[in-house]
């Protein structure tokens, strides 16, 4: 206390510790000031700032650090940084312009360098000549025959006018199983195949996330926990797609069925979606005692119910190896999924689909979709499905 005041003097407290923050305050303020030396700067600018610097310092952190333990690295590099900032969308969008030094190329398969289907080649060629050929042809006619043609095109057309829509409800119907049985749907690429011991098709499948409730099959993997929440990324985007009657189809499915247990899974209806049902499975988190074997149990109880259903068609996430972040689910860092390294998912996750299919006598499935939404995700599943021994 001093003599004359008779007040305690007051510790000088920075305007970083004030706000709550890490990132310092004061050295965005003398930034601003020096890059914007012709506009008055309000005292909570350089706070703003320093918070949306730090968070997005912290989100970039977290990732990489997942990129790093994913690659079993226990330091981050800025090839872990380049995968992180490209593996989210946000920050894929907002940092599209940036190049990362020493960051490399990220593992993609451009769409054109596939192999495309045999007819496909054949018919943009006919479309492309046809125009042509039609525009030549009608220079040389006289203007006689051209009157009688259409004479005879109006008598043709009113006859055969019912036959159309015949012809046309049967081209839908035609196309629509092809494109359900060969891709499941607009936004979908598949990647490779390989058939497996039954004669039955797995293809592994890129697409993006929000997509996935599009998917024209007969069934859905969502990975999910005990209380079968749509909180992370896959549930998510079926709530979008579905809207009310499919979360309300979820809420009538939790109370019916319970909490389900570790490894378990439930099959429920899919209103709002092309899908018919959704099969949701409680996911191991990594680390856990026997997490591998309950991650491959997981794996065969939904191959065993869409089995039970007689079901042809099925589509799986990356159910392990979730992509989402804290700030995509909502949750703080600490509070985040401990989901599998994507490659021991990856191996895990297929050797469980074709060892269920060798010990199988008979299944109802034709084709399951492996659907991946990232790239690092793709080039890790392409590598792990040739190492597979299946003819």
């Amino acid at each position: 206390m001093s003599a004359r005041s008779g007040k305690k003097k007051m510790s000088k407290v920075s305007r970083s510790s004030r706000a709550g923050i890490i990132f310092p305050v004061g050295r965005m303020m003398r930034y601003l000031r020096k890059s914007t030396f012709k506009y008055r700067i309000g005292m909570g600018a350089p706070v703003y700032l320093a918070a949306v610097i730090e968070y997005l310092a912290a989100e970039i952190l977290e990732l990489a650090g997942n990129a790093a333990r994913d690659n079993k690295k226990s330091r981050i590099t800025p090839r872990h940084i380049l995968l992180a900032v490209a593996n989210d969308e946000e920050l894929n969008q907002l940092l599209r312009g940036v190049t990362i030094a020493c960051g490399g190329v990220l593992p993609r398969i451009h769409p054109e360098l596939l192999a495309k289907k045999r007819g496909a080649r054949s018919k943009v060629e006919t479309i492309l000549s046809t125009p042509s050929e039609k525009k030549a042809k009608k220079a040389k006619q006289s203007p006689v025959k051209k009157a009688a043609k259409k004479a005879t095109v109006k008598k043709a057309t009113k006859s055969k006018s019912p036959r159309k829509g015949k012809r046309t409800e049967s081209k839908k119907e035609g196309a629509s199983s092809s494109t359900s049985d060969d891709v499941p749907g607009e936004g979908f690429t598949i990647l490779s195949t390989k058939s497996l011991l039954l004669g039955q098709k797995l293809s592994l499948t890129q697409s993006e996330v929000s997509k996935i409730g599009s998917a024209k099959v007969e069934c859905i993997i969502n990975p999910t926990n005990a209380e079968i929440d749509l909180k992370e990324d896959v549930g998510n985007a079926l709530e979008k797609a579905g809207g009310k009657e499919f979360l309300d189809g979820v809420k009538e499915l939790r109370k019916s069925n319970g909490p389900l247990d570790v490894a378990g899974a439930v099959l429920g209806q899919a209103p709002g979606l092309p899908a018919k049902f959704i099969i949701h499975c409680n996911i191991p988190q990594w680390g856990v005692d026997k997490c591998e074997e309950q991650l491959e149990k997981t794996v065969m109880n939904c191959l065993t119910l869409a089995d039970e259903k007689k079901l042809k068609s099925i589509a799986f996430p990356s159910i392990a190896s979730s992509r989402t972040s804290s700030r995509a689910s909502g949750r703080s860092p600490n509070q985040s999924r401990n989901c599998f390294p994507k490659h021991i998912a990856a191996q895990l996750i297929l050797k469980a689909i074709s060892n269920y299919f060798d010990n199988a006598t008979s299944s109802s499935l034709k084709n399951i979709f492996f659907v991946l939404f990232d790239s690092e995700s793709i080039g890790i599943y392409v590598q792990e499905m040739a190492k597979l021994d299946i003819k």
